[in-house]
């Protein structure tokens, strides 16, 4: 039997697609968001495309605050955003 493959949702484009094919951005104890290209940090986590584009639009519907119940500084996102493109560039 094929094993199933986890599915989770991007909080930009809202779409559930494979685990795999996301990046999870993440909030630790310290109340610290970062991405988290791995998936192995600890702390509560958000999904969302390996895209800048849905990040952009996540940021602007305020969808990573509302799933971590805290503000998150702009800067905080320029940075998540750069690291997005410049894995863009680098990606396969």
């Amino acid at each position: 039997m094929p094993k199933k493959t986890p599915m989770r949702r991007c909080v930009g484009c809202m779409e559930m697609k494979p685990k795999a094919s996301l990046v999870r951005v993440v909030k630790n104890k310290e109340g610290e968001v970062s991405l988290d290209l791995t998936g192995k940090k600890p702390g509560r986590g958000a999904y969302v495309c390996k895209d800048a584009e849905c990040l952009r639009k996540a940021r602007k519907a305020h969808r990573i605050e509302r799933e971590f119940s805290m503000a998150v500084p702009p800067e905080l996102y320029d940075r998540m955003e750069a690291e997005l493109e410049n894995d863009e560039l680098t990606g396969p």
